[in-house]
């Protein structure tokens, strides 16, 4: 994967990142990127906001903090969303990604 194209914005407690989401997946990973937005497939269907929480989840796991350092910005609807994580760097971000 090729970090170099994300998009990721440093705010005042942390950073955005934009996500490009691949519901119903296999299964639940990181698929490089999709324009300038973090590609991820995640088994959950859109359906009652099961996807958004296993986005969550998996990010949870993947960056080793706890998931309500992790927002849903915009997109809440969409494949395309905004997220904030609070409490890390675009380096730290960036250095745990697969």
């Amino acid at each position: 994967m090729n970090k170099s194209h994300l998009r990721i914005r440093e705010i005042s407690d942390g950073i955005e990142v934009r996500l490009h989401v691949v519901p119903r997946a296999r299964r639940d990973e990181i698929a490089g990127t999709h324009d300038d937005a973090l590609k991820i497939k995640i088994t959950a269907p859109p359906v009652d906001d099961a996807a958004n929480r296993a986005i969550v989840r998996f990010l949870a796991e993947l960056l080793q903090i706890s998931r309500s350092r992790i927002l849903i910005a915009s997109g809440k609807h969409s494949k395309d969303k905004l997220i904030r994580v609070n409490g890390i760097s675009p380096a730290e971000f960036l250095g745990r990604l697969p």
